[in-house]
């Protein structure tokens, strides 16, 4: 789901996700601390954005990043596995379990040895900085196999947005922005049911008008496969 919001407060994660449970994984920015405090909802945070950090860093303390980034390799190696192997969910909890938990906690300490020795403000220094009050959330992965080490593909899900939104520059007004991650919504949704955009707008256009409010959404696109 796609929602258009005018600034990047709290407000509109708040509003979005006041009846949700469950996990829910971020990057570090400021806005999400709050859920860290709500009833019913796990925060963890994003091991590739982390990551970034320490490849940021790479022109400022070569010997630093580049350890760093070998133990991330070794924990994207361990995702990898698990995804070639094809693992149940017991033999993917046993796995990090044996295998991430020990490189997780190493980098850790490691990066808890290492700040001190570091300018606070260097790109090593930030890298450390941002990862280290953030570890037990980046974690949190290793104890639940059904999630993910980062939210790369949310991340590529929303890229096509990100292009978009740099070459058009603005949508004109409010309205036609949440307009347009309404339909953005709509798409990503077909993409999951591996429905044609294309061909599900054509049909949807073509008939809509013999649907009232009460049955409409059995055009949306998850239910619209039903009908063909």
């Amino acid at each position: 789901m796609f929602d258009y919001r005018r600034g990047r407060g709290r407000e509109g994660p708040d509003d979005i996700q006041k009846d949700y449970q469950g996990y829910l994984q971020t990057d570090g920015y400021a806005a999400y601390d709050d859920f860290d405090t709500r009833k019913g909802i796990t925060l963890m945070h994003c091991m590739a954005h982390a990551r970034r950090k320490f490849s940021d860093a790479l022109q400022n303390d070569k010997v630093r990043a580049e350890y760093a980034l070998s133990m991330f390799q070794k924990l994207y190696a361990i995702e990898r596995n698990i995804k070639d192997e094809q693992l149940d969910t017991d033999a993917i909890l046993e796995l990090r379990h044996q295998e991430a938990v020990p490189v997780l906690k190493h980098l850790k300490d490691w990066m808890t040895d290492e700040y001190p020795k570091v300018l606070p403000k260097s790109p090593i220094g930030q890298a450390i900085a941002y990862s280290l009050p953030r570890w037990d959330k980046l974690s949190v992965y290793a104890s639940n196999p059904i999630l993910n080490i980062d939210n790369n593909p949310v991340e590529n899900a929303i890229r096509p947005v990100a292009i978009g939104r740099k070459n058009y520059l603005f949508a004109g007004s409010d309205e036609a922005a949440q307009r347009a991650a309404m339909i953005y919504s709509l798409f990503a949704t077909c993409r999951l049911h591996k429905i044609n955009p294309y061909d599900w707008l054509k049909d949807v256009l073509a008939r809509m008008h013999l649907y009232s409010t009460s049955n409409i959404s059995e055009l949306l696109p998850h239910n619209w496969k039903k009908l063909e």
